[in-house]
């Protein structure tokens, strides 16, 4: 799928911003579906398979949020971990969390992965509404670039075993992300054919998301997400965007312990 996973935005039912009264360790199953790429105009999907070890203390360690640390500060949630920011390939390139590239790119080469600091904070303004803000800062690959993002995810219903919510989000990244993702240098203009690109750092992305979770009972959930993205700017009017508008979706499975 495309370098921002749908697996990055999915979080285990007992993932949530909020520090567990004890161990948990969930795992989760399921299937998901997002663009080949950021910016493809065709999708892909594949299975969706996670852990997550959630410590009492704020300690976790997770296939999805990385290993970290969080912890309530006051009415603000704090948190820091060490993750992984996946490749992207110019060959159609699949494995079992689905593909990482597309044969739109050949030419353009590939995007290494890289490992990554992941900072993020979350404030309850009111009851059921909360101002979110990360910032993904690569410790490896610097050259790829750092990217932030800030949103509200505000809860529609609510009740003892179902938890809907809906998140609109903004990103935001530096002109070495931007040239990644999304510019096209001399060298890979020759390689591909596509036209030479030099996009500007700023705002790239807005999302819309909605989650629905249901609990069956105190060990077995259910959660459905699907979300619509739009690439704004320069991110938008890239070469190689054949379509600035996508959707991703995701049913999957939890059991914790």
């Amino acid at each position: 799928m495309n370098k921002n996973n749908l697996a990055a935005i999915v979080l285990l039912a007992c993932a949530a911003c909020a520090q567990a009264e004890d161990n948990v360790l969930t795992f989760g199953a399921g299937i998901a579906g997002a663009a080949r790429y950021s910016g493809a105009d065709d999708y892909v999907i594949g299975p969706l398979l996670a852990i997550d070890y959630q410590m009492a203390n704020g300690f976790y360690a997770s296939t999805l949020r990385g290993i970290g640390y969080g912890g309530a500060v006051g009415p603000v949630y704090l948190s820091a971990a060490l993750g992984y920011r996946g490749e992207r390939s110019e060959k159609d390139r699949s494995g079992i969390g689905g593909a990482s590239g597309s044969p739109a790119l050949r030419g353009m080469g590939d995007v290494k992965g890289s490992a990554t600091a992941v900072l993020g904070a979350s404030w309850d303004i009111v009851d059921g509404l909360a101002l979110e803000w990360h910032a993904e800062l690569p410790v490896s690959k610097r050259e790829n670039g750092r990217q932030i993002g800030v949103g509200l995810t505000g809860t529609l219903y609510q009740q003892a075993r179902d938890h809907v919510t809906l998140s609109l989000a903004a990103n935001i990244a530096d002109r070495d992300y931007m040239q990644t993702y999304y510019g096209v240098t001399a060298t890979q203009s020759a390689r591909s054919g596509y036209r030479q690109y030099r996009p500007k750092g700023g705002l790239y992305e807005v999302e819309l998301g909605m989650t629905w979770k249901h609990m069956i009972d105190t060990r077995w959930g259910v959660t459905g997400t699907l979300s619509a993205v739009a690439l704004t700017r320069d991110a938008a009017n890239s070469p190689i965007t054949k379509r600035p508008r996508s959707a991703a979706g995701a049913v999957y499975a939890t059991y914790s312990f």
